[in-house]
């Protein structure tokens, strides 16, 4: 899927949200920016359970992140969920624009992730309320 703004996916990145989508041993890519403000570069990429993402977030550092959920639903049928995640502690407030912009071309890329949201403390990532908006 082409990404119509001016924010470039670097090799790496294409190749960790590949990996992500096509082997069961990889559940989450984590993305940052380098040294360019417009290339998206590959951070992290794990297979991690839902408190091992959020730990692995920076406390003080912005970060783009699709993360698997695995849950179960009312009916106790097991769903994985993808989300996509805009990691903005307070701290990093300054690079909003710069992350807004990259959040959405990977909208635009991941059109098939329904689930986006923008968290600013890991208590906005508690397990419990991912559920509920992917449920």
């Amino acid at each position: 899927m082409p990404v119509s703004s001016p924010i470039v996916l670097s090799q790496g990145a294409l190749a960790a949200l590949h990996h992500l989508r096509e082997r069961r041993e990889i559940n989450t890519v984590v993305l940052r920016y380098g040294e360019s403000p417009d290339v998206l570069l590959p951070d992290l990429e794990g297979n991690l359970t839902h408190d091992e993402m959020v730990r692995a977030l920076p406390a003080d550092e912005p970060r783009l992140a699709l993360h698997s959920l695995c849950f179960a639903t009312a009916d106790g049928s097991r769903r994985n969920e993808p989300l996509l995640i805009m990691w903005m502690p307070r701290t990093a407030e300054g690079e909003e624009s710069t992350y807004m912009a990259g959040f959405a071309a990977l909208k635009e890329y991941l059109g098939d992730v329904h689930v986006h949201l923008t968290a600013r403390r890991a208590s906005q990532l508690e397990y419990r309320r991912l559920v509920a908006l992917a449920g």
